[in-house]
This record gives structure tokens, sequence and C-alpha cells, in this order.
């Protein structure tokens, strides 16, 4: 197939439409909006209000955008548990997958079906022209496309990388969320906090809300916000919650709810998510009302498969997307807090463009023996690269690591699992990490249940 498909030789299945994305630019990554917002001011739909207009249009839906290191996914979630509990209709995008492409979009709750997205990928097609897309940018404009046309109260919209210069940018976000800031893609963001807060604070649009979830924001966020005459809500000082073992509460600029249940989402980090869902949700009450009911079922029935996702069984299964130093930390502080178990065993598999060593040092000291994985995509470490960081930063640091933890190698995450299944005492725990691709690799046949091999009876 050439770059351009005419009626004939258009694709008729949403694998063939994945397939031509992935061939239209030599780069993975093209930062920048022209090509993008040309394209998409092609493609004949409106999403959201855009900046400078009176009044919101007529039937638009209200737009977040999120951006953050990590958080994101967290936050898209609970967002739309609480909308969708206040019986709003809500439409979420978000990448990457896990498993099958379909879970990048959510209408009302559910995942949307190929039959679905087919005429949009079409339309962005015909709307492309030459222009040249990657399989990200051509993949979202037509996922926005389908949200533009469902009819829907709140559209929310996750940052892929970045803020600025990522695709979901060419929509005037009504309301800005901005989770936890930390060192990550620093090739393309900046070297520092600094530089990567200012990519991200560029979700913000003048006169508009925008929410700052990480309690640490870094000053270019303040600034870029002030500049722009944003409406900022800061984490400490617009927001905030207290908490105890039983319950928790959470306090805004005019509005405060007691004695909440915890989220659902299990975590040392999810009530900062949450604490910025609240300050969104009271920052655009006057479009979109919640109860407190509505706040608390939402909170109390989110799901979103792959963050600190435990799944019971001999041993037990912990399943988690952590892919940067800053996630694993805080993954390690989620796994200490889960109670004793003899032995930790870790499947990990991560891409080459991140810090091993920084995720090593973090986890390193509740791992008793490491599954390390190939990947099957050509951004992957090897197993055996990864094999080798363990192995430096255990010899450059043997105070800090657990003793006499092993190291093995394995051609993909189930192999990886079923090997550390296979030395896992039922009282162990293992614990899946490193990449969407990670995860995604050992649920691509459903959520695992283990069973210790020498649990099982003759009648199996």
């Amino acid at each position: 197939m050439s770059d351009n498909v005419s009626p004939a030789t258009s694709p008729s299945s949403l694998e063939e439409w994945l397939a031509h994305c992935e061939r239209l630019h030599s780069a993975a990554i093209d930062m920048g909006l022209e090509r993008v917002g040309a394209v998409w001011s092609r493609a004949g739909v409106t999403l959201g209000t855009p900046v400078g207009a009176d009044e919101p249009v007529d039937g638009a839906p209200v737009v977040f955008t999120v951006a953050g290191t990590n958080g994101k996914g967290s936050t898209c979630a609970m967002l739309e548990g609480i909308l969708l509990a206040g019986g709003f209709k809500v439409g979420v995008y978000g990448s990457p997958h896990l498993v099958k492409f379909e879970e990048r979009c959510r209408i009302n709750g559910e995942l949307v079906t190929a039959a679905q997205l087919l005429p949009q990928f079409d339309a962005i097609e015909r709307a492309r022209g030459d222009t040249p897309l990657t399989y990200f940018e051509f993949t979202t404009l037509a996922i926005m496309r389908l949200l533009a046309t469902s009819g829907l109260d709140a559209v929310i919209l996750e940052v892929g990388l970045g803020g600025r210069l990522d695709a979901v940018n060419v929509v005037d976000a009504d309301c800005a969320i901005i989770t936890s800031i930390d060192l990550d893609h620093m090739d393309f963001l900046g070297p520092d906090r600094e530089s990567i807060g200012r990519e991200k604070a560029g979700i913000m649009r003048a006169g508009r809300a925008a929410v700052v979830s990480d309690p640490q924001a870094p000053q270019s966020v303040v600034d870029h916000a002030t500049s722009l005459g944003a409406d900022l809500w800061l984490f400490g000082r617009d927001h905030n919650y207290a908490g105890d073992r039983q319950q928790w509460s959470w306090g805004g600029r005019n509005k405060r709810f007691n004695g909440m249940a915890y989220p659902a989402l299990r975590g040392a980090n999810q009530l900062l998510n949450a604490s910025g869902v609240l300050a969104a949700l009271e920052a655009m009450r006057n479009r979109l009302p919640v109860s407190a009911q509505a706040v608390r079922t939402g909170l109390a029935t989110v799901e979103l498969p792959g963050r600190f996702q435990i799944i019971p069984g001999q041993p037990t299964l912990i399943l988690d997307v952590a892919h940067n130093p800053h996630a694993a930390a805080t993954l390690a502080v989620n796994l200490d807090q889960m109670g004793f178990y003899p032995r930790t065993h870790a499947v990990w598999g991560a891409m080459a463009d991140k810090d091993a060593a920084g995720m090593i040092e973090k986890l390193r000291p509740l791992v008793d023996a490491w599954y390390c994985c190939d990947l099957p995509t050509a951004r992957a470490s090897s197993a055996a690269q990864l094999k080798s960081s363990l192995e430096e930063y255990m010899a450059a640091h043997p105070s800090a690591t657990a003793p006499k933890a092993s190291v093995s190698t394995h051609a993909d995450p189930m192999a990886a699992l079923k090997a550390a299944l296979a030395a896992a005492d039922p009282t162990d725990r293992i614990v899946v990490f490193g990449s969407f691709y990670t995860v995604g690799g050992v649920l691509h046949e459903g959520l695992p249940k283990l069973n210790a091999p020498h649990l099982q009876s003759s009648s199996d």
C-alpha cells in the first residue's frame, strides 16, 4: 500500500488501518502541532470551545486535558467514574493500551468498537492529504473525531508525551490537569523538572482552570499560568486532603467532602490524584455539577488495569505499568505497605530510553528474584541488557540489595511469569512491572489467576 489510500485500496479492518498508520512517518515521535493542527482543521469537526469565545459553544462538551509524568491514567479514570456516577455522558481517550487498541477510548464507560473507529480513520485519511502523521498523531485525531461526534457532556484527553506539542493539544481544554512532574522523556522535554514542567504547562489556556496535583509544582508551571492568565489551582493552596487509616477528607476553594472512603485504586499516590480530580470538578461545577454521592460512588467503583492491580492467588500477583524511577519509587512504597511476603519475584521488561538503574535503585531492596524479559518492540531493552544493568548495580551497591537475589532472562513476559510461578512458594508474591508492554504481555490471554504448581491437585 502506498502512503495514500484510494477507495479501492482503503483498509477494511482496524488492524489494516493501524498497519497503514505505522507506515506514514519515518519517526515514531515527531513533536509539533503544525501538521496535526492542519489535518484537524480539515477534519470537519470541532471539539470543545475555542479560546476567545465569549460563551461555551452550544452543545459542546467540557474538555479536560490531563498531562503529567505519572498518575494521568488514574486521574482520567477517577474523573470519568465520578462524572458517570453523576449521570453525565463521558468519553475518555488515553494511551498506550495494554492488550488491544480499543482500550484507548471509552464512551460512557464502555470500550469503543472497531466498527465505531473505522469511519473516523477514513475521515482522517481524507483530511490528511499528503501530510505525514505518526501512528500516535493519526490515531489520536481519529479517536478525537469520534469523541467530537458522540454527543457527550464531557471529554477527557490524556496527553501522550509532554503537553505543549502533544497531538491532543490542538484542542483547547476547558480545564487542564497536571499530575506529578518528574524526570522522564528528557530527550524530548528537557533535562530537569523546570523544563519538563514548562512543556506540560503548555496545555493551559488563558482564563481557564488549570489544576496542579503535584505537591511541589515546578516554578515554571506557576510562572506560565501567571503569564497566560490561567486560573491556577495549586495543591496545598487551592485544594488539599487529609486522612487516617479509615477515611479521608478533601477541601477546595469553596467546597469540602468529609468522611470519604478511600478510592478503589490502590496506592500511596492516589489521594493526590483524587485531590486534583475534585479540584477540577469544583472548577467546572457550573457546567458539570456533581453531587457528593456521585463523588463517593465514582471513587469507590473506579477501575484501571495495571495500576498497582492486585490479583489474589497463590502466590499473589501485582501488575503495575511503572516505567520510570518516580513510578518505581511509588510502587516500592506500595509493595512495602502490603504486609509480609517471604519472597518477592519481579518480572521486568522496559523501554531502552528509560532509566533502568533508577528503577533498580527503587525496587532492588524488595526483590529476591528478577525475571528480565524481552518485549515485542524495537524500542525495548533486551532481557540481556536489563540483566546486565542489574548485575552492574548489584556489584556497585552490594549493601543496598536483597541478599542473594537471582537474575534470569526470558523470551517474553508470559515466559518470565511462568518461570517466576515455578519458583515461587504459595505465600510469595510476583510483581510484573516496567512497561505497558510488560503488563500487557501477561494479560493478552485474560487475567491470570495464579496457583503454585505444587498446590494443584491431581484432578486439575
